[in-house]
This record gives C-alpha cells, sequence and structure tokens, in this order.
C-alpha cells in the first residue's frame, strides 16, 4: 500500500509533518500526468502503468477502522479508488475500483403498474432478442467512459465516502467496511461491497445516460459538437400490455355465474327495498353513537355504584329507553324487572323508543313501530 498512500512516502516521512486534510492535493508534490508513479504489485489486477496507459491512484493516508478514503485527485482518470479498513478482514485494508462502460450485450425491461414501476437489465443473454448488438452489430464492447469519473467523485462526496480523510467515521463508510469479505468465499446471504457500491453508484448511470443518444456512435455532422435543439431518434423496443376482461374467456369459467347471479338478485333486492323505504336511522349500537347517548343521559339509580368496576349481577338486567325531548337524545332506564328463573334459552329484548314531539320523532318510529319497524 505504501506506493498509493501519501502519507507513507518517505519523502513525507522525512519532512516530520502532520497530515492536513485542508492542504491536501494542491499544498502537497505530487506527480503530475503523465508520471505513473512507482510499481505496484496489483498493476496487472487493476490495469496501471505505462502499458495500459492508465495511472494508480493516489490515496492521502490510511483510513482507520471503519472509514474509507477516496482517490479525488486523479487527473486523466477513468475510475474512481474506494480504501477502507475492516478489523475484521485479513489484511484490514481493501481497494475498491469503480468504472463504467457500455455493454450491447444487453437490453433494458420496464414494468409498469399500478403498484409502481421497476427498471431492470437483462445481459449477457445469448437468446435475448432485443440486445443492443442484435441491431448494431458493429458495437464495441466494453468502451470505457472517462467522463464518468468526474460524476463519481461528486458522488462519492455526496456520500460522506472521503471523510476518512478526516477520521469521520461516515456512518455509510461503516456499512460498506462491515460488508467487506472475511475469507476467500463470499457469504450467500449478505453482500459483499463490491455488490455494495454497484447499487449505490446506480443511480448515476440513470443521471448520466440523461439526454444522451439512443446508438454508440454521434450520426450527425462532426462539425456539430451540440444540438441547439431536441432531436428524434429512433430505436428497437416491444411493448406489451395486459388487461383485464370483466367475463369469463375459458368456458369453464361459466360455472361462476351461478354465484353472481343471486347477488345481482339480491343487490336488486336491497335497491327496491330502500327505495319503498326510504330515509335514513341511526344506528345506536355503533360505539360512538352509544358513547354520546351515556355521557349526555342523566344517572341512574339501578347502574348506581358501578362506575368504577361496571355492571354486576341484576343489573344487566336493566330496561333502557331512548327518549327524545326538544331534539335532545338521552338514556332512561324503565322500571326494574319482576324476578323470575333464567332460561336456558334467552330471548333478546327489543329496543323501545319514546318520543315527545320532536321534529325527528318519524325517524325513530320507524324503529320503535312494532308493525313497521326495520328491526
Amino acid at each position: 500500500m505504501a506506493p498509493l498512500v501519501y502519507s507513507l512516502w518517505p519523502n513525507f516521512i522525512h519532512e516530520g509533518k502532520l497530515f492536513n486534510a485542508s492542504l491536501y492535493p494542491n499544498d502537497y508534490n505530487i506527480p503530475l500526468y503523465p508520471d505513473f508513479m512507482n510499481e505496484t504489485t496489483v498493476d496487472d489486477l487493476f490495469e496501471w502503468g505505462e502499458k495500459y496507459g492508465r495511472r494508480p491512484p493516489m490515496f492521502p493516508k490510511l483510513p482507520q477502522e471503519f472509514n474509507t478514503v477516496l482517490n479525488v485527485s486523479g487527473w486523466y482518470a477513468d475510475s474512481i479508488y474506494l480504501l477502507g479498513k475492516s478489523p475484521a478482514a485479513d489484511p484490514p485494508y481493501t481497494l475498491c475500483s469503480l468504472r463504467v462502460s457500455l455493454s450491447p450485450n444487453c437490453s433494458t425491461v420496464y414494468h409498469g403498474s399500478m403498484s409502481g414501476g421497476s427498471l431492470t437489465s437483462h445481459c449477457d443473454d445469448p437468446n435475448n432478442a432485443l440486445a443492443y448488438r442484435k441491431s448494431q452489430p458493429k458495437a464495441p464492447e466494453g468502451v470505457v467512459s472517462s467522463d464518468w469519473s468526474s460524476i463519481g467523485t461528486e458522488w462519492g462526496l455526496a456520500l460522506s465516502l472521503n471523510a476518512g480523510i478526516t477520521d469521520g467515521d461516515a456512518s455509510n463508510a461503516r456499512l460498506l467496511t462491515q460488508l467487506i469479505p472475511t475469507s476467500t468465499s463470499l457469504d450467500p446471504g449478505l453482500p459483499s461491497i463490491a455488490e455494495a457500491l454497484a447499487v449505490l453508484a446506480g443511480c448515476t448511470l440513470l443521471q448520466s445516460a440523461k439526454d444522451s443518444p439512443f446508438i454508440h456512435y454521434w450520426n450527425y455532422s462532426t462539425t456539430v459538437t451540440t444540438l441547439k435543439s431536441p432531436q428524434y431518434q429512433a430505436f428497437n423496443a416491444t411493448l406489451r400490455t395486459q388487461d383485464y376482461s370483466s367475463g369469463g374467456v375459458q368456458r369453464w369459467q361459466a360455472v361462476f355465474y351461478l354465484v353472481l347471479l343471486p347477488v345481482f338478485v339480491a343487490n336488486v333486492f336491497c335497491l327496491v327495498y330502500f327505495l319503498i323505504r326510504g330515509g335514513l336511522v341511526t344506528d345506536f349500537i355503533e360505539p360512538q353513537n352509544l358513547f354520546s347517548l351515556s355521557v349526555n343521559s342523566p344517572a341512574s339509580e339501578q347502574l348506581a355504584g358501578s362506575c368504577g368496576a361496571g355492571p354486576e349481577g341484576e343489573q344487566f338486567r336493566a330496561n333502557w329507553f331512548i327518549k327524545c325531548f326538544n331534539d335532545h337524545l338521552y338514556i332512561q332506564n324503565g322500571p326494574k324487572p319482576a324476578t323470575r328463573p333464567v332460561s336456558r334459552r334467552k330471548r333478546s329484548r327489543p329496543l323501545e323508543f319514546e318520543s315527545e314531539g320532536s321534529a325527528i320523532a318519524n325517524m325513530y318510529s320507524k324503529l320503535s313501530n312494532k308493525r313497521s319497524s326495520w328491526l
């Protein structure tokens, strides 16, 4: 790691100075492009060096545990690099590289429904008839976008992935370092740090593709570098819709009409019934209506002493009446019922109503009249 970390360089150590994050990288003597700096043991893995034409990254310092630092000092770089430290890994430091390239072996699938939409990519399938290569056989593969590194740098800074330069202990960095593999085999139930970075950076691909052409080359004049007005472009796509029918499409589905017919007849009966017996009544059994009647009713002698623990014994046999006086409704209990043996077969006691000339007497008469009661 020494060739990639500026604070480990011999010149910096001999100077005996402390690293100052506010002065990095402008006030530090960092080699400029095209200097490819010193070789490392992972040059061929990351394709660094003069034979690849790519410079290795330069990190300001080694991060502390559960911290990450970014390479934000690269010139003419097509990648961004992240260095993190996890105490559970051996070795503790992990280096990740992120860069973007276009693949002609993919197609995009968008699924939209009432509950939302999803956008997925379908890649590396030889049977994929919608792959870009099917319509553009000469499309190059793996062309790296050198401009994405600028967007990727801003993305990493926005997520505090470079907070390790000041030992900031950012939450995103801690989560990522906890996903660093601790062995040579990956955990099937846990994503790796590479998968997490790919998901986090996926939004930058969509933002970078905005207002870009649908083809891999510039099909306008070489003297025209920008378009003054938007232009239409053609691209291959397949649209598939799914509709829902109100009736059956198979012969055996006609059996469901046996259920729909009684439901239809019941609905017609209810409609005719309410048209003949028009008007609305109040359901006093509903909790909100019963509570309103209770708090606006006078005290009851038959329920005396039940305010603490509720009614008991004979108090449950009290007769109750809903009365109306001057448009005010209240509950009043009737005389104490006569003592009689309790039958095993209990009969329901109808709720009785009394009204004294109120404007809403008609509504209560529908419930209190035994011959025309809705109950």
